[in-house]
Parts: structure tokens; sequence; C-alpha cells
């Protein structure tokens, strides 16, 4: 029986999935060789030279930040961490097109973007320890890194009605992993802004892996992009390893939503080179270090420094340099952080509510009267 060739397309599920997986292609710009690629993207992101430098230098920052504190958990001296080697243009590419008075709300594995926003690094390792300080933010337009996974698309969807209803020229906008994509929060918090226009920019930081959970096998969408599509948002696949392709889709994304058209999903394709997290976590058990090594070739940092060092704006001498004045940087913060008084069962119970109840009243009471 024949029937037209409109509903005979619609009933055709192959083609429908041949389309999903052919409708995003990835926007890159400098390659894993250090090339360009497209020069007319080049163009429209409109990076000088002097904001290429210094966007190479806070993503040598977070590399560097990334090696100290992996040290510091290894001996004890933070509490959780996850590590963000190969995540450098993801988050900070990304990060560095968004202004002052945007707001970022990050997941636990976006550090980085928080300092890179004023967050004193000894309060990101004091957050780290438990400590409350470490969620204490003075003049950042920021939130503190969210653990319950995707719960910051929720808070940011908030944050961006906010900023529309006072008229502000800013937006507000979020990261999470590949696996954040799974959960309820990320869809609520999308389905929201759009239904409301608000004005926000959603990452999903797609780095392979959700904990163990490789990507292949934590969803059938063939693009974590076509996430954004359900909920009527444009969306797009970039080149997470790319720096330049990175701040010129969170440029472009930003100004689609400040200029009142609701938000935009961007899926980054990175690699997460180091485990989970340091707690225990060991890649090794399920994946290989052969895959490990390949994706290493891409990673930001190499490419990145081939393209400005063949253009004379970076060399070992200025890295060297840079890193010396962050190596410090971070030792005082270290310092700092060491130097705060520690925290007591009774601080604990009184800064749960601004007004203690009557039972946890006496409890501080009885802990205080301990010492402790």
């Amino acid at each position: 029986m024949a029937i037209k060739d409109d509903n005979k397309k619609i009933l055709d599920f192959d083609l429908q999935m041949e389309d999903q997986d052919q409708s995003f292609p990835m926007l890159q710009v400098l390659n894993n060789d250090g090339e360009i690629v497209d020069e007319d993207a080049l163009k429209r992101a409109g990076l000088s030279d002097d904001q290429m430098v210094e966007l190479m230098k806070q993503m040598v920052f977070s590399r560097i930040l990334h090696e100290r504190s992996s040290k510091l958990s290894k001996q004890g001296r933070l509490g959780f961490y996850a590590p963000t080697i190969g995540e450098e243009a993801s988050q900070i590419a990304s990060n560095y097109a968004f202004e002052k008075g945007d707001w970022l709300f990050p997941g636990y594995r976006d550090i980085p973007q928080l300092i890179m926003k004023g967050w004193p690094i000894y309060k990101a390792f004091l957050w780290s320890r438990g400590h409350f300080e470490g969620n204490e933010f003075e003049d950042v337009n920021g939130w503190f890194p969210q653990i319950i996974i995707g719960a910051q698309y929720v808070e940011a969807a908030g944050a961006a009605l906010g900023l529309k209803k006072r008229n502000k020229p800013n937006v507000a906008y979020a990261y999470t992993g590949d696996g954040g994509t799974s959960q309820g929060d990320f869809y609520e918090g999308m389905n929201f802004a759009g239904a409301y226009h608000a004005p926000a920019v959603f990452f999903a930081q797609n780095n392979g892996y959700a904990i163990s959970t490789p990507r292949s096998v934590q969803t059938k969408a063939p693009h974590l992009a076509a996430k954004g599509w359900a909920a009527g948002l444009p969306s797009f696949v970039v080149d997470g390893m790319d720096p330049i392709a990175m701040y010129l889709a969170a440029k472009e994304a930003r100004k689609w939503a400040v200029d009142g058209n609701g938000p935009v999903f961007i899926e980054t394709i990175t690699n997460r080179l180091g485990p989970h997290s340091m707690s225990g976590d060991d890649p090794l058990r399920y994946r290989t270090q052969e895959d490990i090594d390949n994706w290493t070739k891409r990673e930001p940092l190499i490419r990145f420094r081939k393209y400005l060092t063949d253009r004379d704006l970076w060399s070992e001498d200025i890295e060297n340099d840079w890193a010396d004045i962050v190596n410090s940087q971070i030792d005082d913060a270290v310092k700092q952080a060491d130097g705060i008084a520690k925290q007591k069962i009774s601080d604990f119970i009184e800064q749960t509510l601004e007004v203690p109840g009557q039972a946890a009243q006496d409890q501080i009471n009885k802990f205080r009267g301990e010492g402790k």
C-alpha cells in the first residue's frame, strides 16, 4: 500500500536515526596540530594577540592548579578534588567570553572558572575541605560548586530569569558533565529557562565518562546537543579541546541570550585525562592507557601553545616565568587556608540555621562547654 512521501519519511525510523547523527557538525577553528582551519571563524572570534596570550596564561594557571591540587589531595590536605586536566579549553576559554556581571553556576569540576571570576584560591581549598568560609562569596558573581549532579542548571535558570526581570544586560551560565545530561535537573533547568526566554547559556562537557560509565552506554542520543533541541534551545557541538572555538561558541551564545532570544545549549567534546576524582578512582579499571594517550595528543595546551609559539606570542621562557608566579600564588593560598581556624562541632550546628532552635542551641552550648 503506497502512502504519501512525507508520511513515508516520518515512518522511516532508520532515516530518523541517520538524520540525528548528521545534525550536529562540530565547530572547530584550531585543529589538533595547532593550525587554523577556518580563518573567517578566527576573525569572528575577534581575539586580539593580547587576549590570546591572556587566555593561554589562564589555561596554564588551570593546569598548574590541577597539578598542585592533585598533590595536595594525595597528601591528605584537601577533601574532594575533581581533576581538570584536558578540559582547560572547554572550561577556561568558554569562561573567558563572559563578563564580570554574568553569573556562573559551576559543577564540582569547575573550580578554575570560579577563580577566574575572582574567587580566592585559598577559598577553593577551604571549600574542598568542607570549611564554611569556602562558601562565602564577596564581589564574585558566582555560586559555590554544585555537588548534586545537574542541579546547577536549575539554579542558573532561576538566576537568568531574575536578570531578565531586572533588565540586566547579563546572563547566567552553568556547566555539567556528560553524566549530568541524564539527570532530571538538567532537563528541568533548560525547559524552564527556555519557556521564560531567560538569558542563560548551558554547557555540557562531554569528557567521555560519568565516573566509570562511558558516554556510549549512558544514553542512546548520538549527540548530547540533541537534548537541547528537546527544550527548544539552539544547540550545537564544539571541539572542547580548541580554545578559539570554545571562546567563539560562548561569545555567540552569550550575545544571543543577552539580546533577548532565550537560552543556548552547548556540548563540548573534550576528555577527562585523569581520574573522575582523587577519592580512589582508577581510570585504568574502565579505560585503556592507549585511549588516554590518544586523547592527550589532542589536548588544548599543546595545540594552543604551538599556535601562539608559531606566531611569536609565546615561548618556553614566558611559560616558565608565568608558572613561577602561579606556583607562588598557590603557595600563598595554601598557607592562608592552613591558617584558618578549624571548625568545631558547635560551629557546624550554629551555621546550619541563621537562628538555631532551642534543641540546636542546647547542643551548641553542650559542645562549646566541652571545647568542641
